[in-house]
């Protein structure tokens, strides 16, 4: 985790009323009433994984700061919106927070009315310390937590941007170059392919629904669209079958056996094991690659943009929220911990052990956070780089998970050898009326 020498002492030594900065690393001000709802017991609904694990481990500062407890669950992310879309239809929420993966959940959740609007707040200088403003989060972050007027339901708080990882010891002795687009990828992953000796050339999402989250990037860089201006899904389009042919030849050719059945752990695997000479997948996962405890290939990978394709390069990004259900009766001490979760000193905490990237401008702009980060210095500029290419990885619309599910089915069957024009064509026969009845609904 990061340190923070002197400064960061100073602020778990002091006290709000004699430091500059209080422990979230929001400059003290009296009008703030951190200690307002001392006593209160709030629950935390959180996904497993650098971002939960964050919040958890630090907890007891927050607790410090305003008195108030916190029982935080941190569940496997699939089983969190399960239980996240169980007990809010319900009405009656366990949590008082809840972790919002704004890629599957935006549009659902506001349409639902789910979470509670924060705009007032965030103009309270009673509950919101002066340099949380809405304009310092990424234009990204704003278009994922703010609805159509404008109001916000959540706070960002973490972006996920996909990247290439490569293992530069195999490039290396295979004398292969860092590819700078995906035909030269392709070609890479095929000289870099060993069966014999137990290397392939490149490993990635290949089970149903998390496999969406590679092919879109593919997507993205064929020149694809998600939705026309009428709402209607495009994916089964050129773009989508060049994409997945793309795909198919990568996971079919230059991956490893079962391939079909990985998702970002087993791809993750691969790679750390010195398995795999390149994956593509989200920043987040640098920390057990660059782990000797985890890792046997520390020290090894190099960190890139994700190559371009024929008619543009971008990185496929996804997004985390932190927000309040509209049944919670804690509200104002649920928003003080949103609040802490995004501060600048979680946000840096986040970024430099490499668990993911804050939403907000003033983190990533810090060159004392950056030059705390622990991750290689690759692994930073392809983070700067990506958040200069991103496009939102998937289509914000109600059924996504459906979507993930239709289409995913339809590029693991393109593993098994299955046309991928054909398959797209019957995914999408199958989808659309679905989307069309939920936009109806």
């Amino acid at each position: 985790m990061a340190h923070f020498g002197p400064t960061r002492r100073s602020l778990l030594q002091g006290t709000l009323a004699t430091t500059a900065l209080s422990l979230t690393g929001f400059p003290a001000r009296a009008d703030v009433q951190w200690k307002k709802y001392a006593g209160t017991t709030i629950e935390a609904n959180l996904i497993k994984g650098p971002r939960g694990e964050l919040l958890q481990k630090y907890a007891s500062e927050f607790t410090d700061l305003t008195g108030i407890k916190v029982e935080s669950e941190v569940i496997p992310e699939q089983q969190q919106r399960q239980k996240a879309v169980i007990e809010l239809t319900s009405g009656r929420p366990s949590f008082d927070v809840i972790h919002v993966s704004y890629h599957v959940q935006k549009r659902q959740f506001e349409k639902a009315g789910w979470l509670a609007d924060l705009t007032g707040f965030m103009k309270d200088p009673n509950l919101t310390a002066p340099d949380l403003t809405v304009d310092d989060f990424s234009t990204g972050g704003l278009q994922f937590a703010q609805n159509d007027k404008g109001e916000m339901h959540s706070l960002p708080w973490s972006v996920d941007y996909f990247i290439l990882y490569w293992n530069k010891e195999l490039f290396a002795k295979k004398g292969v170059t860092l590819p700078k687009t995906l035909d030269e990828m392709a070609i890479a992953a095929e000289k870099l392919n060993d069966p014999a000796n137990g290397i392939y050339g490149f490993t990635g999402r290949g089970l149903r629904n998390a496999n969406m989250t590679l092919w879109t990037n593919f997507f993205l860089d064929y020149g694809g669209e998600f939705l026309d201006a009428k709402g209607n899904i495009l994916t089964d389009g050129p773009e989508g079958i060049e994409a997945t042919k793309l795909y198919q030849r990568l996971l079919t050719k230059t991956a490893p056996p079962g391939v079909a059945g990985f998702n970002w752990m087993e791809s993750m695997a691969s790679l750390t094991q010195g398995r795999a000479a390149m994956w593509i997948d989200g920043v987040g996962w640098a920390p057990p690659i660059e782990d000797p405890n985890a890792s046997r290939v520390v020290g090894k990978i190099g960190y890139a943009l994700v190559p371009a394709g024929p008619k543009g390069q971008y990185s496929a990004a996804y997004g985390d929220g932190i927000g309040i259900p509209q049944a919670s009766t804690k509200k104002e001490a649920a928003y003080l911990y949103c609040q802490w979760a995004v501060s600048k000193t979680m946000g840096a905490r986040l970024l430099q052990s490499g668990g993911g990237v804050p939403f907000r401008n003033s983190i990533l702009n810090d060159e004392t956070v950056r030059k705390g980060v622990k991750m290689p210095a690759e692994w930073l500029d392809s983070v700067i780089g990506s958040a200069k290419i991103s496009k939102l990885g998937l289509p914000v619309i109600v059924p996504v998970a459906e979507f993930r599910d239709i289409v995913g089915a339809a590029l693991t069957a393109t593993l098994s050898g299955a046309d991928p024009a054909t398959e797209l064509k019957k995914a999408h026969e199958q989808f659309r009326p679905i989307l069309e009845r939920s936009e109806k609904s």
